[in-house]
């Protein structure tokens, strides 16, 4: 393989992972817990948060609350990692892990 083809090769992937970098970056993503929902978007962005526990909150409920708030913000931010894996995990394995 001459240089010439070893940069053309290069560039397409440097095209394909910005292409779908681009792609994960603009979708969302739900993390879950008890009793928050949060949307994120691909660059780990929150987007949205709903908090579905109704009644008044007490003290002990405004600790739980805050640890649910985390719980779903982690699940997002998981969701997004399997998703850069997923889309892109193939190019780091051809990289020597480099990705």
């Amino acid at each position: 393989m001459n240089m010439q083809q070893i940069m053309a090769q290069a560039q397409k992937m440097q095209r394909d992972i910005t292409k779908k970098k681009e792609e994960i970056n603009n979708s969302s993503f739900e993390g879950v817990s008890e009793w928050v929902t949060v949307k994120i978007n691909g660059k780990k962005e929150v987007e949205k948060v709903t908090i579905t526990f109704t009644g008044p909150i007490e003290d002990d409920d405004k600790e739980m609350l805050e640890d649910m708030i985390k719980i779903a913000l982690n699940k997002a931010n998981e969701a997004v990692d399997k998703e850069l894996e997923s889309k892109l995990g193939n190019y780091g394995a051809n990289l020597g892990g480099l990705f």
